[in-house]
This record gives structure tokens, C-alpha cells and sequence, in this order.
């Protein structure tokens, strides 16, 4: 007697992880967190590969929470490609987030983003924090800078610098003008006033590179004056990779690129 074939077990139905119900209300509205991470048409399939399985992470998380983290740490393998390959040097991604920076290839608020999501690769690696570290919300803005970077370092040279600088044609002295009337407005960090970070006073600092930066502006710096602004690029260096809270970090990284700007001037041509 031939026996009938066992009934297929109906796979169980993926529940909703529930640390992830205080920033959707249900599954749908995933996919409305996401729809701003459009892919660049022009990347290459390596990094349309990165940029996709991370803007599905997120999507998913909404099932398991730790995806969330996964898709930052993730996405930074498409810009750290696209990074490499725009400024033709290997590096790691701290120092190619700078170059590109201070070459004026993306902005300073695209550069702070990019860092934070680099910090949160360091201390995973390091064990400090665990997948769980951020959630949904916050992973959509740390990979939207990321997305926003790529789509920026792929338009063609000319067009990626006027876009990052903000104003079509912009030269670097036009740029270091700009982004000095926008510091000039930006409030200090309230909570880092009187802050010593790894021996640096940031408000000291502030005040130094705002000083050399107005009498480079003004007419110049002197030989003495180059000397100061090298100093306090070597304490942004040290500094900048140190902050987590966004906007101090967004407002010291700015700073950076201004005084990289400035520097720029002071080194002699090639000959």
C-alpha cells in the first residue's frame, strides 16, 4: 500500500520585531523610510550592489532591529569604492572622507555624515557597541548620506565641485568665502563650551582658526600666521574623528574644510 506524500508544513509568517513599532506603524511604511535612497544610474554594479542590499536592510529591519546597523556599516563599502577610485589613492575611508573634503568634492555636512557612519563601523569592530546600536530612523539618515555622496563623487568633475560647492562655477576662494559667512552664523556648540577633547580646548580652537581665517580673507597670512593654521589643522585632525554629537561634529568638520581651503593657498605649485 503506497502511502500519501507527507502535506508541506506552511512556512511560519515573519513577526514584526517589536523595537521597531515606535517608528512605522506597520510594514508599508518602510517602504514610504526608504523612498528617498534612489540609486545612482551611473554607479558601477559593485556599488549599486552595496547601495541596494543596504536600502533593503533598512526596509527589513522593521522585522529584525540589528539590520538597521547592519545597512550603515554596509553602505560604507559603496563610498569608500567610489572615494578610492575618484581620488585615485588607497586609503582608509577617515582619511579619504577628508581628502575629499578639502578637495571641495563634497560638502562639509555630506563629510560629517559619512564620518559618523564610520565611527559606528569603528566601535562595532572594536566591540564598544553591538548591531543594535542604531534603529531605522536614525540608519536612513547615516545611508541617505551616504547615497548622497555617491550620486555627487560620480557627476563629472565640473559638475561634482560646483554642486558641492553649492553655486555653479564656484572657485575654491569663492568657496572658503561662503562657507565663512555660513560659519560666522552657525551657533557654537553650547555643549562643548569649555570642552577638552584629547588635550584641545574646542572653543580655543574656534577662536584661532576663526582668527587666521578672517586675515586670510582680509589680505593674506603671513609666515607666522601659516604656521598657526597648520598647528590648528593638526588639532582638527586629532579632534574631528572624536565627536559623536552631530551638529558640534557637523560644525568642527566645516572648520576643517575651511582651514584645508586656506592651507591651500600656501602650498606651491608643482613644478
Amino acid at each position: 500500500m503506497n502511502a500519501l506524500p507527507p502535506q508541506p508544513v506552511p512556512l511560519p509568517l515573519p513577526v514584526p520585531d517589536p523595537r521597531a513599532r515606535d517608528v512605522v506603524f506597520d510594514y508599508a511604511g518602510m517602504h514610504a523610510a526608504v523612498a528617498g535612497l534612489v540609486l545612482p544610474g551611473n554607479a558601477s554594479m559593485h556599488v549599486m550592489s552595496a547601495l541596494e542590499t543596504s536600502r533593503e536592510l533598512i526596509r527589513h529591519s522593521y522585522y529584525r532591529y540589528e539590520f538597521a546597523t547592519v545597512a550603515v556599516t554596509h553602505s560604507l563599502l559603496a563610498v569608500e569604492h567610489v572615494l578610492a577610485e575618484r581620488l585615485a589613492v588607497e586609503a582608509p575611508l577617515q582619511d579619504l572622507i577628508e581628502r575629499a573634503a578639502g578637495a571641495g568634492l563634497i560638502t562639509a555636512e555630506l563629510a560629517a555624515g559619512l564620518d559618523r557612519g564610520r565611527l559606528l563601523r569603528d566601535k562595532l569592530t572594536q566591540g564598544a557597541v553591538t548591531s543594535a546600536a542604531v534603529g531605522p530612523a536614525r540608519a536612513v539618515k547615516l545611508v541617505r548620506a551616504v547615497f548622497d555622496a555617491v550620486s555627487l563623487l560620480l557627476r563629472p568633475p565640473a559638475a561634482a565641485a560646483a554642486k558641492a560647492a553649492g553655486r555653479s562655477g564656484a572657485q575654491p576662494e569663492d568657496r572658503l568665502a561662503r562657507l565663512w559667512e555660513e560659519h560666522r552664523r552657525a551657533p557654537f556648540p553650547e555643549s562643548f563650551r569649555g570642552v577638552d577633547i584629547a588635550g584641545v580646548e574646542l572653543i580655543l580652537l574656534d577662536a584661532d582658526v576663526a582668527a587666521v581665517l578672517q586675515r586670510e580673507l582680509d589680505g593674506g597670512l603671513d609666515t607666522q600666521g601659516i604656521a598657526v593654521l597648520w598647528a590648528c589643522i593638526a588639532d582638527l585632525d586629532t579632534i574631528v574623528p572624536l565627536i559623536n554629537e552631530e551638529y558640534c561634529a557637523s560644525y568642527v568638520t566645516r572648520l576643517r574644510t575651511m582651514a584645508g581651503l586656506a592651507a591651500a593657498r600656501h602650498i606651491p605649485a608643482a613644478t
